[in-house]
């Protein structure tokens, strides 16, 4: 589904973040705490033997739903107000801070928690993808029932499915039937209006 030549880091790890669910199969990747720590540490995120807490599973569902409804508008489409809520909600328990080193600055946790660390190098790849100019291009697919998310390469930004052999020709396929459907049900040019509840006319006087 998913091309990843010369799609910036910071922008695949946000991507493939968001894509740990798809909803089109409801394949879930990240079921059990040693599942979301091993995603970190396999991206050198996290310690392989980072203890996270049972409340970090939940919190990492929200931050990544909260940015698929983000990435919802990035593609015209109308965002999720209860997603991105729980998103914010959610970061305001893992506040992140600004640090500045010999090599530039970057975002880290404000909090010492395993997890705190990791949405922190999240945040992180999302101020870099806003930096260089590649958020907008982070989108998710326009059909509502896959909402996968893709890096939108494409020279004016105008991609809008994940893959056009498949969701992007089922959709057009549906506005084709939907446009052949609509021409059926209408008249053709020069056809008479259709006669409608004509009342007979009234009988008139009896012949002499």
């Amino acid at each position: 589904m998913t091309d990843d030549a010369g799609v910036p880091p910071a922008a695949l790890l946000v991507r493939d973040f968001i894509n740990t669910r798809e909803p089109q199969i409801e394949d879930e990747s990240l079921k059990t705490l040693d599942a979301l720590r091993d995603w970190f540490a396999e991206r050198q995120l996290l310690a392989t033997d980072a203890r996270l807490e049972p409340a970090d599973l939940a919190a990492a569902t929200a931050v990544r739903e909260g940015l698929r409804a983000v990435l919802l508008g990035h593609a015209g489409h109308a965002s999720e107000p209860g997603a991105v809520d729980a998103l914010n909600d959610t970061l305001a328990d893992l506040p992140v801070e600004l640090r500045f080193t010999d090599q530039g600055y970057r975002l880290v946790s404000a909090v010492d928690r395993p997890f705190g660390h990791a949405v922190a190098h999240l945040a992180d790849a999302i101020r870099q993808c806003s930096e260089d100019g590649t958020w907008p291009r982070l989108k998710v697919c326009a059909r509502d029932t896959c909402r996968w998310a893709f890096y939108d390469a494409s020279k004016n930004q105008v991609r809008r499915w994940c893959s056009m052999a498949g969701c992007g020709n089922h959709i057009k396929m549906q506005r084709a039937y939907a446009t052949r459907k609509s021409r059926r049900q209408q008249p053709p040019d020069g056809a008479p209006e259709p006669v409608r509840n004509q009342e007979a006319p009234a009988p008139g006087p009896p012949l002499a």
